[in-house]
């Protein structure tokens, strides 16, 4: 299964704020076997957000978006969505109810009314209930299309996809991703020089045409870095995939020339 990711609001496209979803929601997806190969960022606008699913789904099965599930005008995501998978909207008596507690919590009952936009919900769909805010996430299937909709504030999306959408995405993928580290530096010298990407990737030749385990170079700040992946049914064969390749990047390079992180890759 392929995904993309789509992140709604004017204010990542103008740099007020960092997208950080995108990137906590890639690591999710690859720990759960699904290969995102597109991200967008889309501004609140209806014609836009529309054109975004749209193109989403001629390359993806499952689109994941967040943002735009708010009280205001602007907050259309869960509107949109709905009309395209033609589902009417409708009151969720248990949100309703937890919003109404919470806001008691906080003594701010009268922001029910502008709140209770968020309550309504497309028919027919799985609700995620915000334990850690007032929007609840959604979750919408048809046609082989499945749409996962989630807040914007990471502090009520990252814990929402946790409690909801791992289980969900797990049973739906049949390989997981695994990755590890190998950092490259050169510690014959002092000062240490930094190995550069292109050397290393020089000297890995074939391994970089690997399908599975996938072995790639990134230049970081503080040397070469090679990420190597490996797909498989579960944990431990992805793992016994990944052991003969890592064996022979250290033959290739040298043992003193590498710093190994023996720890699975979360980044």
């Amino acid at each position: 299964m392929d995904a993309e990711i789509i992140s709604v609001g004017t204010e990542i496209l103008l740099g007020n704020i960092v997208n950080t979803n995108a990137r906590y929601l890639s690591q999710k997806l690859a720990q759960a076997g699904i290969e995102v190969h597109f991200q967008t960022v889309v501004g609140d606008n209806p014609a836009r957000i529309m054109s975004a699913v749209e193109i989403a789904y001629t390359r993806a099965s499952l689109v994941i978006m967040t943002g735009g599930l708010g009280p205001t005008k602007d907050d259309i995501t869960k509107e949109m969505l709905a009309d395209y998978f033609g589902r009417k909207l409708v009151y969720d008596e248990k949100a309703l109810q937890m919003m109404e507690r919470l806001l008691k919590r906080v003594q701010k009952e009268s922001l029910l009314q502008s709140l209770k936009k968020q309550a309504l919900v497309p028919e027919d769909s799985l609700i995620l209930y915000n334990h850690h805010g007032t929007a609840p996430g959604i979750i919408m299937e048809k046609d082989g299309k499945i749409c996962i909709l989630l807040p914007g504030p990471p502090k009520e999306m990252e814990p929402m996809f946790e409690e909801y959408c791992m289980d969900y995405l797990e049973k739906l993928s049949h390989k997981v991703l695994v990755s590890y580290n190998v950092k490259m530096k050169d510690f014959d010298h002092a000062p240490v020089i930094i190995v550069g990407e292109a050397p290393v990737a020089d000297a890995l030749g074939a391994l970089l045409d690997n399908e599975n385990p996938t072995v790639a170079t990134y230049a970081k700040d503080d040397g070469c870095l090679i990420r190597v992946t490996a797909q498989a049914a579960d944990r431990e064969k992805a793992l016994a995939l990944l052991e003969p390749v890592i064996k022979e990047i250290r033959s290739i390079l040298k043992d003193e020339y590498i710093q190994y992180i023996a720890e699975e890759d979360h980044e």
